[in-house]
């Protein structure tokens, strides 16, 4: 699962450099807005960043990990925040947590 994580940060990390060398970050924001279908896009994925940030309050909670730093870069970030949380992660709560999944 780590490898997965950290390949995903890395390649959307690439990814997101790339949008943001070439329209910056307040143009990533004003192609969101463009017109109603990028906005329901842009809104969709704000929602999602909610709900997992709700996930992630609960997880940090549970495991005594403080979650603002990870809230605060969904915010600014997006998906980079929930990522880090995940990479992150402790050893032994990472083992519990896939413990009780099973």
């Amino acid at each position: 699962m780590r490898t997965v994580l950290i390949l995903a940060l890395a390649a959307f990390g690439a990814f997101t450099m790339a949008a943001m060398w070439q329209v910056g970050y307040v143009g990533i924001w004003q192609a969101g807005l463009a017109n109603w279908g990028a906005a329901q896009v842009l809104a969709d994925l704000v929602m999602m960043s909610l709900v997992v940030l709700f996930f992630l309050q609960r997880d940090a909670q549970v495991h005594g990990r403080k979650l603002w730093p990870y809230a605060l870069i969904t915010l600014a970030a997006g998906s980079f925040g929930p990522l880090l949380y995940l990479l992150l992660t402790p050893t032994a709560s990472r083992g519990s947590s896939e413990r009780a999944a099973a």
